[in-house]
Order: C-alpha cells, then structure tokens, then sequence
C-alpha cells in the first residue's frame, strides 16, 4: 500500500491520508472517508483506519479525512468548510494519480452529515448511521447535547442555524445515496434515517436504505460487519459498473 499525507490548512487537524494499492493493479475510483464522533476532539480519523485498509485491499484509492472539531473549529461553518477543502485535496490527488475520476464519499455519524453537505464535489454517497436532522437531534438532546456543543456560542439565530447544517433541510441531494443504519443504534435513532430517505426520494432522490438489525452505532464502521460487503458492492454498481 502506498501512503502519503497531505495538509490543506495550518491547523495539525487540518490534514488527509492518502491510500492506494501498491500493486499497480487497476483502481475502481476514490473513496472519501469522513469520520464521526460528535464533533469532539477525542474522536480522529483513526476511526476509519480499519474500512480504508479494507477498501486498499479491494482495489480502491482512499482519501481519510481529519477535519477541526469543538474546541478547534471557531465555528460551525468551519468545519463544514474544512470537509470541502478536504474533499477538493482528494480529487486533486486522484487526479494526479492518474485514478478514475470516480469519487465516493463514505461518511459515519456527523462525517456523513458534514460530507452530505458537501456532496456537490462528489458522485456518490454513503452515510453510515448518519446524523441528518440537527434540530431534531438537538430536541432530542442526542450524544449529550452534541449539537449546543456544535453550535456553540452562535445562537443568535439557533432555528435557521440548525437547518442549514442539517442534511435532510438541504434535500434533494441530487447524487445516488446508500444509508446504513442499525435497528439497535443507541446513538442517533434510526427513525432519522427512516424520515430522511422518505423525504429524498419524494423529491426525487436516488436513494437506497438499508436497515439492519443488531447494527450498534460504532458497528456500522466495521469492515468485518456483514453489512460491509454490501456497501462495496453498492459502490462498484453506482460508480464503477455505469456506463460512463
């Protein structure tokens, strides 16, 4: 495996790993992994570690993706903003690889909330246990109060604050969709993905939901799981087997 590491601002967090199978074989395309954790600081891209080594092996190029979090970002929109500068370094890479142009952003928890709101720079999209719906979240007072964290002090306007960095108030996504999600998930309910599918595919989304029972929440970013297989082979179908 060939592997470099490239930074997009000043910040230690502002970095992304690159991956690539070292064989010279032929590479399906790029896949973009954003991680979760709540926007806090204690959780790295070092949880995607385990799925970039996985899709290497499968012929994929990877892009990890550590972005600022609370305590680091200043505001909401700077962590948005890190993603897609982020995602912009990962295609630029591709490129200069001389990879498919092909790229797929994988995303887990609040990664799949920050990459879906940056998925105008990508072809595909896979949210794994996402967090879509801040104000619901917020009401709901979801990973203790993980969303007043994200906010922070910028409440002067807290209600268009929520839905513009809520994925399902930023519907239609306009690019095909695999959501994940566990029946057992005792951090972000799957009801939320339940509504924001429907509400996807009433305004013509493409859009592929899968609901699985005993899928805990951190399980759903193990390349072990039995789901896993499933996803890759959703990304070979979307990205590498359409004609182009």
């Amino acid at each position: 495996m060939q592997s470099s590491l490239h930074k997009y601002g000043s910040s230690d967090q502002q970095v992304v790993s690159f991956h690539q199978p070292g064989d010279g074989g032929a590479i399906h395309g790029t896949a973009v992994l954003v991680h979760g954790g709540y926007w806090r600081e204690a959780f790295t891209a070092d949880l995607m570690v385990p799925l970039a080594a996985d899709l290497v092996t499968r012929g994929w190029a990877v892009a990890n993706v550590e972005y600022r979090r609370v305590g680091q970002a200043p505001a909401p929109f700077a962590m948005v903003n890190d993603v897609s500068t982020a995602l912009q370094c990962a295609l630029d890479w591709s490129a200069e690889s001389g990879n498919p142009r092909k790229v797929v952003g994988i995303g887990h928890s609040v990664g799949a909330q920050l990459g879906m709101l940056n998925v105008g720079l990508l072809d595909a999209f896979v949210a794994l246990a996402p967090v879509t719906d801040l104000p619901r979240a917020y009401r709901e007072d979801l990973g203790e109060s993980a969303v007043k964290g994200f906010i922070g002090d910028h409440t002067e306007d807290l209600p268009a604050l929520l839905e513009r960095y809520s994925p399902v108030h930023q519907l239609p996504l306009g690019k095909p969709l695999l959501v994940v999600h566990g029946s057992d998930d005792q951090r972000v309910p799957v009801d939320h993905s339940k509504e924001y599918c429907a509400k996807a595919k009433s305004l013509g989304d493409t859009v592929d939901f899968r609901q699985l029972s005993h899928l805990d929440h951190l399980q759903a970013i193990n390349p072990e799981g039995t789901h896993w297989p499933q996803v890759v082979e959703w990304m070979q179908a979307r990205l590498v087997d359409q004609p182009t």
